[in-house]
């Protein structure tokens, strides 16, 4: 069994992050939708009081311990719970690297947060066509919520919205 270790992010995981930001964007059917730099992306984790918070999973290959996967996450709230939530923004493993329990011990890895922060829920997105995630995110016991129709509003609308 590979040995697996799941840390929180560092200043000099920007580019490999920007990489993986990107391998879920291609895989994800949009592959020239990332905007992020790496100086967002730093600023975002790494600057004054952070809003976000990455991991990354690694694994011990050859000697050397290798980045093979990430979790991105951010705090939201419930006004119905009194409570703190984790929103799981992004997780990520690398093609090459599925299979080995990445995934797992990353979702685990932002639960365990979650519980730490004493939050009320822990949430994320699938898309409808992702037949894997959605089977391994079932496997690890969460369900969908088809109660809720999810909306947004692009750079583009928001700068519209709020001129009218």
């Amino acid at each position: 069994m590979t040995a697996l270790h799941i840390r929180p992010a560092r200043p000099g995981d920007v580019g490999r992050i920007l990489r993986f930001i990107t391998d879920l964007a291609i895989y994800e059917r949009e592959p020239d939708a990332v905007l992020a730099s790496e100086s967002m992306i730093h600023d975002s984790l790494f600057g004054v009081e952070p809003k976000v918070f990455a991991l990354i999973c690694e694994r011990d290959t050859e000697g050397e311990r290798q980045a093979i996967g990430f979790a991105l996450y951010f705090f939201n709230y419930s006004t119905w719970l009194g409570r703190h939530g984790i929103y799981l923004e992004d997780l990520y493993v690398d093609p090459d690297a599925r299979g080995c329990g990445a995934g797992k011990a990353l979702l685990q890895a932002v639960a365990r947060e979650a519980l730490a922060n004493d939050c009320g829920r822990f949430e994320w997105s699938v898309l409808k066509w992702n037949t894997p995630s959605i089977e391994f995110y079932e496997a690890c016991g969460a369900r969908p919520q088809d109660e809720w129709v999810g909306y947004r509003m692009d750079r583009a609308a928001i700068e519209a919205f709020v001129v009218d």
